[in-house]
């Protein structure tokens, strides 16, 4: 009953059920007084729909946090008369006594209900109104299903500290439920007598009896004409229970697995009572040992063993027993036993620890019911993945994603999946992976980070987000991206990697994405963030990583953002940058992002007078002459005093330095670069750069925009002619060239710059026709 993660387009039937769950007012329903939905009276749904709509719910409120429950979703299907239930599968918290009584009306044919811990006895009374329909039931896991609370008579006020005691209810039975034929009562609690619960039931065909300990099964041979599958995973067995299994004849499926780890089972397996199963359950497609110690050898010699082509064959078989199968079975459960590593094993599939497929089978086996197994088989299939090559890529990556998503909540899956995905998304396999598959990939991990605060668990989870195109593959999840790694970045005690690749991540986001983004990133805090940790980076005066990463961040997140330019300046990044370029003089990356901000801040005609003091101009005027990082300082210092200059000789506040004095620094500057310098530096605009060309109140701000035009023109044409073009600073340069009060030299660049332009778009001219 599992959902697997899949490949395919989703159905209209599977989008048009997400839609209305996502917007049931306005869909189905309607606010009763502003708090009830109500379904609208006009509606009629039959139980396909209604089904997948319970089905879906549970399943969005499990997986996607985004998603808001309903108080009152499950009286939406209150009323048979107008929606229709038949199938349902309900899993743990989400489930309560009142929403399985709001349902009862409702003539159910399967009702799954998978560790629901928060049902009580009370829905035991419920399950009494489904019984005259209900083919299969499960309730695996619900603990408490069978305990009441019960208030302890003639008890005064004084009683209120422990007012009701939980109570095993013991006159449940099964009476009533004629048509029932499946059911799984997987860790049902201790102490209720499964022998009396069932004896009512007249035809059981499927009985799952997982983690129980019953001494005693002979009860079971009442259905030894009706049961085709039973489930004794973690029974300890003995050997009246053996017997007792050899006289179910219409078995089909059989499972006597266990977790070799669990506990000490006094019960070891015998060739003897393979061999019974064989001879008397004659009708077996499916048996699971899973775990089991042989206690004496029941295969065949090695000699014989490794003779021959592989075959599946019952007559070459090298486990002994299985020579007298009539027919290879379906399915033979053998993990983490010695004998799935044999040669010939007769059946079609296995679980087991030997390779590849046998893991695959052991998660796709085990997966809803066993967490505990199946945290053992991801554990083998990362380590296939990270040694080896996956050969069944899809499979692996869909088995991977149902797991987590199916035990959100445990620590073992969420650690081993966690670390098995990063291997299974990685560039080699990148090309066999769909985008609705990858982001499938994408939704699970960032659940894992939001319900785990794990160290390992966050650790793994960056790193594989690390495997996809940022921030193209991670935009439809934007703004929760985001969240989850100011939140990791936020917490006190830090990781130094998840630091580290957490900030590489926030600056990949915030790089080439639109200007709304950077804004909605801005007012969640990244700005502030970035800089609470180049200040614990100061104070330990470290200039690692994490520190230049922080800066190129927040270079990033200001280009074109004026709010974010604002917080920086209001949360004292100033003064970061001043105690960042004394601490640390000699380097040149750390220069380069610090200026290339400071650049974007300074394109703010409001808040450039926050940077009118003597200080940050001597400083901006003194790395007009470093040599860090070929030109990119100097020519990011002499940016950010071009747009200081434009402002005119008005806004000059200061006595010192004098502004002419800076004037000549700059021209001197620029004159020393080389036109043909490869750029770290990547634009998206030039609006910032075009405005300082119509302008005759500082020639030198002139200059340096033409100086960065040609250069970048000269360099990359093919990025940056198209670019100039289409954002009309041709006409712009044309009209400077015009101008009076432009220097020759500055006017001469121009013309090359419009020469280069009108040479590249003859040159990609298409000329077919």
């Amino acid at each position: 009953s599992l959902k697997m993660a899949s490949d395919s387009p989703e159905s209209l039937m599977t989008l048009c059920t997400d839609f209305c769950l996502r917007n049931l007012e306005g869909t189905l329903c309607y606010l009763l007084d502003n708090e009830t939905l109500r379904l609208h009276p006009d509606i009629f749904l039959p139980s396909e729909i209604c089904d997948k709509l319970v089905n879906e719910y549970v399943e969005l409120v499990k997986t996607d946090s985004i998603f808001e429950p309903h108080e009152s979703f499950f009286t939406l299907f209150s009323d048979p008369r107008s929606t229709r239930l038949a199938r349902i599968h309900l899993r743990e918290h989400i489930v309560q006594d009142q929403d399985l009584e709001a349902i009862r009306k409702q003539d159910l044919i399967e009702l799954y209900l998978t560790n629901c811990e928060k049902l009580t006895a009370k829905s035991l009374q419920t399950l009494v109104s489904f019984s005259h329909t209900l083919i299969s039931l499960s309730l695996f896991g619900c603990c408490n299903i069978f305990y009441e609370e019960e208030n302890p008579g003639g008890c005064e006020d004084d009683c209120l500290v422990n007012p009701t005691r939980q109570v095993l209810v013991k006159d449940f039975t099964f009476e009533g439920f004629s048509r029932l034929r499946i059911l799984n009562l997987g860790r049902l609690i201790e102490g209720v007598n499964v022998e009396t619960l069932l004896r009512p039931l007249a035809s059981l065909a499927a009985l799952d009896l997982s983690g129980i300990q019953l001494n005693d099964v002979g009860f079971l041979t009442q259905w030894k004409d009706s049961l085709v599958s039973l489930v004794l995973y973690n029974m300890d067995l003995s050997e009246e229970h053996i017997q007792v299994i050899a006289q179910l004849r219409k078995l089909r499926h059989l499972d006597i697995s266990r977790d070799h780890l669990s506990s000490y089972y006094k019960f070891k397996l015998t060739r003897r009572v393979l061999n019974l199963f064989v001879e008397n359950l004659v009708n077996l497609t499916s048996l699971d040992i899973s775990g089991h110690t042989m206690l004496e050898n029941c295969t065949i010699p090695s000699m014989e063993e490794k003779m021959g082509q592989t075959s599946i064959e019952p007559a070459k078989s090298s486990i002994a027993p299985f020579r007298g199968l009539k027919r290879p079975l379906q399915f033979l459960g053998l993990f983490e036993t010695s004998l799935c590593r044999l040669t010939h094993i007769p059946a079609y599939k296995v679980s087991g620890d030997k390779n590849e497929e046998q893991v695959l089978n052991a998660i796709e086996a085990y997966t809803e019911h066993r967490p505990e197994i199946t945290s053992r088989a991801i554990n083998l299939l990362f380590d296939i993945a990270r040694i080896e090559r996956c050969s069944q890529l899809l499979r692996a990556l869909q088995l991977v994603i149902t797991a987590l998503k199916c035990h959100k909540d445990d620590k073992n899956i969420q650690v081993t999946g966690s670390a098995a995905l990063f291997y299974l998304t990685n560039s080699e396999y990148r090309m066999e992976q769909s985008v609705k598959l990858r982001r499938q990939v994408i939704q699970v991990v960032l659940n894992g980070m939001e319900s785990y605060q794990e160290v390992t668990v966050q650790r793994n989870c960056c790193l594989t987000l690390c495997n996809f195109s940022i921030p193209e593959e991670l935009e439809f999840q934007y703004r929760r991206v985001n969240e989850l790694l100011l939140n990791i970045l936020n917490q006190s005690r830090q990781d130094e990697s998840i630091q580290r690749i957490a900030v590489h991540l926030c600056n990949a986001l915030v790089c080439q994405v639109d200007n709304d983004h950077k804004e909605a990133v801005g007012k969640m805090g990244f700005v502030m963030t970035m800089l609470k940790l180049i200040q614990k980076k100061l104070a330990d005066k470290t200039c690692d990583q994490v520190m230049e990463f922080s800066w190129s961040a927040l270079w990033n997140i200001t280009d074109e953002t004026p709010d974010n330019c604002e917080m920086f300046l209001n949360y004292s990044g100033m003064k970061l940058f001043l105690e960042c370029l004394k601490e640390f003089p000699e380097k040149q990356e750390l220069h380069r992002n610090m200026l290339g901000l400071l650049g974007n801040v300074a394109e703010v005609k409001e808040l450039r007078p926050q940077l009118m003091t003597s200080q940050f101009i001597s400083v901006f005027s003194n790395l007009l002459e470093s040599k860090a990082d070929g030109i990119e300082v100097s020519y990011n210092a002499c940016g950010v005093l071009s747009h200081i200059m434009f402002d005119g000789p008005e806004a000059w506040g200061i006595c010192e330095p004098h502004r002419e004095e800076v004037v000549k620094r700059m021209w001197a500057a620029i004159q020393s670069w080389d036109i043909n310098s490869r750029r770290n530096i990547n634009y998206r605009s030039f609006e910032p750069i075009l405005r300082l060309l119509p302008q005759g109140i500082s020639p030198v701000s002139q200059h340096w925009a033409t100086w960065a035009l040609y250069n970048l023109v000269s360099v990359y044409p093919d990025k940056y002619c198209p670019l100039l073009i289409k954002e009309g600073g041709i006409p712009l340069l044309k009209d400077m060239i015009k101008m009076a009060s432009a220097r020759q030299e500055t006017k001469e660049m121009a013309r090359k710059v419009i020469e280069h332009c009108s040479n590249f778009k003859e040159e990609n001219m298409d000329t077919s026709r």
